[in-house]
């Protein structure tokens, strides 16, 4: 068995990170170091409509055939993975605990402490924590996270993956992997101050993840539903193609002459008003009444026109991130394709990262 995010205590020698979403499976691996980092493997695999729903397996015997293929179309040989449950499955919280406290103990004062926050028996929950360091608050005491989730959900995720041949070596928090990540292009930027307020949306394919980071403390998160999938539609509504032609050609960009005029550029005016309208639901629900930067991520962050349409709309820079910046490239790898699909792998990149990190 495995606990919920084997969390941030553990670091194993080599593991890739697979992000689990409703339309894809990516898949990234990293070698090096944290300061100079390789990207060793790269690949995705297209998911069929109904494997993933809302993040929940609903087939889990097709999952594990995609995430089969998606290793052995990657070259990768190592079985450890690192994955993510979505953040609407766990429950996080930050205690405060007497310091210095033998790790049994410890262990035991924070069950106690957190029966009060999980809404479950706790022989119902995986059950993790990892120490954030000491108080500012209370002298002789240190902050700790703890994260939990259904038992069922966590078995359920290892059993695909077991079931698939590979070995779950952490399971994580979906927006704390996002987050690693960020953090770390953050900081190669070198102009975001400690105050510096950025805002990352995650474009997916049936809902867009806002977060907003104070340097790289995470202030503000939320989800509303609106992504790619509503584009997609549209093109196989337009032009009677299944919805997977619909994804193939509106990822290839092969789709006829009037596509820009008469989908591409209204959904691009309306997704821009959607993100306007949750930034400025973001400055009414907190003390904030501006950002600095505008960062996106995921397969609608590709859209063209889109980083400039948000500038323009918000008035301050946009652009698109490329988790991958600052890293060497593996030989093995086709350059072009990786930085042209590099937003898509936001989350593989920072679950792939917990190899590195310190």
């Amino acid at each position: 068995m495995i606990d919920i995010a084997s969390l941030l205590r553990r670091k194993p020698e080599e593991v890739l990170g697979i992000d689990i979403s409703a339309s894809a499976i990516k898949l990234v691996g990293l070698g090096g170091t944290w300061d100079r980092p390789v990207l060793e493997y790269c690949a995705k695999d297209i998911l069929a409509e109904g494997v993933v729903v809302d993040g929940a397996i609903e087939k889990p015997e097709e999952l594990s055939s995609a995430l089969r293929r998606l290793v052995k179309q990657s070259g990768a040989r190592t079985k450890n993975v690192a994955v993510a449950l979505p953040s609407s499955a766990v429950i996080t919280k930050k205690l405060t605990i007497p310091a210095d406290l033998p790790e049994l103990e410890m262990e035991d004062q924070v069950e106690s402490e957190a029966k009060q926050y999980i809404p479950f028996p706790l022989e119902d929950v995986s059950l993790d924590f990892c120490e954030i360091g000491p108080s500012a608050i209370t002298p002789g005491s240190v902050d700790v996270l703890i994260a939990a989730a259904r038992r069922e959900r966590v078995e359920g995720l290892q059993d695909v993956l077991e079931a698939a041949g590979l070995k779950p070596v952490v399971v994580d928090v979906s927006s704390y992997a996002i987050r690693m990540a960020l953090g770390r292009v953050i900081d190669l930027q070198a102009k975001a101050s400690p105050g510096t307020l950025s805002v990352l949306f995650r474009l997916g394919a049936s809902a867009t993840t806002i977060q907003v980071l104070r340097g790289q403390d995470l202030v503000y998160e939320r989800e509303q539903s609106v992504g790619g999938a509503q584009l997609t539609q549209k093109i196989s509504n337009y032009y009677g193609l299944s919805l997977a032609e619909a994804e193939s050609k509106k990822c290839k960009g092969s789709l006829a002459h009037d596509y820009e005029a008469r989908l591409l550029i209204p959904y691009v005016d309306s997704l821009v008003q959607e993100l306007g309208r949750a930034l400025q639901f973001f400055f009414n629900s907190t003390q904030y009444n501006k950002v600095n930067q505008v960062l996106l991520a995921g397969g609608s962050a590709l859209l063209p026109g889109l980083a400039l349409a948000v500038a323009s709309h918000a008035q301050v820079p946009c652009t698109v991130v490329n988790p991958f910046e600052g890293m060497s490239l593996g030989f093995k790898l086709d350059r072009d394709q990786v930085l042209q699909e590099a937003p898509l792998y936001l989350g593989a990149c920072g679950l792939a990262l917990r190899r590195l990190s310190s």
